[in-house]
């Protein structure tokens, strides 16, 4: 998928999702908008009452927002979308004896120039630049605010039995808190957003060695799999989006969609 949404830079960008092996049903959701500098994965949470209805309200209402005028319009316009979707899920759960529907979410949104990755609970942006891959969002989990206070290693955080416990996520708690990392774009920049059944799976140089090719359906398409050749424990969501100096009248454009989950 191709398309430019500003004077500076046109955007490719591809998404692969996958139930993996173990669990039944894939409760990720993608949003791959080139055209509109969106991109979002949101992962219900496992083990809760609707996880995918949850992370697809979230798709569903982020695609909806208005064509912003500035990148501080489209960051609290999207701010504004997760908080009234928290609102949502949590008065459902209210109401509900299925118990909590909650779910995290990875965004980065661009305008001309500029970014943001925006994200709460523990999917992932990543920025590949100059052959360097940067990890742009820190995890909302226990096992990040543990090595944040000196209480573990990293190095011992790997397969962790608090590994899969995170500290925010939407339809969590009444007050909604995202972080922001503002960055600029260049040309030629890659970024990657992911849920936790990608780098769980996969190192960075691993990671970074698909990113290089700078073929965004390649680089998705090969991250899953490689996931798909071991043991794929969680579901697979992964969005690769490039940067491009220059509009390519050559290209084609193809109408963006927001992307299902998919088995």
């Amino acid at each position: 998928m191709t398309l430019s949404n500003s004077k500076d830079l046109d955007w490719e960008s591809a998404a692969e999702s996958h139930v993996g092996k173990v669990r039944e049903i894939n409760e990720d959701s993608l949003l791959n908008r080139p055209d509109r500098g969106l991109w979002v994965v949101a992962d219900g949470m496992g083990g809760h009452a609707a996880g995918d209805v949850a992370s697809r309200l979230v798709i569903e209402t982020l695609a909806a927002m208005d064509p912003p005028a500035s990148l501080d319009e489209y960051v609290a316009a999207a701010k504004d979308c997760l908080t009234t979707v928290n609102h949502r899920l949590l008065q459902h759960s209210r109401q509900s004896a299925q118990g909590l529907s909650g779910t995290t979410v990875a965004a980065l949104l661009a305008y001309g120039e500029q970014g943001a990755a925006l994200w709460v609970g523990d999917s992932r942006i990543y920025q590949y630049r100059g052959g360097k891959l940067l990890q742009l969002s820190r995890d909302h989990s226990q096992l990040e605010e543990w090595i944040a206070h000196g209480l573990l290693e990293r190095s011992q955080s790997k397969d962790h039995p608090a590994s899969n416990v995170i500290t925010r996520a939407v339809g969590a708690a009444e007050e909604l808190e995202a972080d922001i990392e503002l960055i600029e774009v260049h040309p030629g920049d890659t970024f990657l957003i992911c849920s936790d059944g990608l780098y769980n799976e996969l190192n960075e140089r691993e990671m970074a060695l698909a990113l290089n090719k700078k073929d965004c359906a390649n680089a998705a398409r090969q991250l899953l799999q490689i996931v798909l050749s071991r043991t794929a424990r969680d579901n697979i969501s992964v969005i690769v989006a490039h940067s491009n100096d220059k509009c390519d009248a050559s290209k084609t454009i193809v109408n963006p969609a927001v992307s299902p989950a998919q088995s």
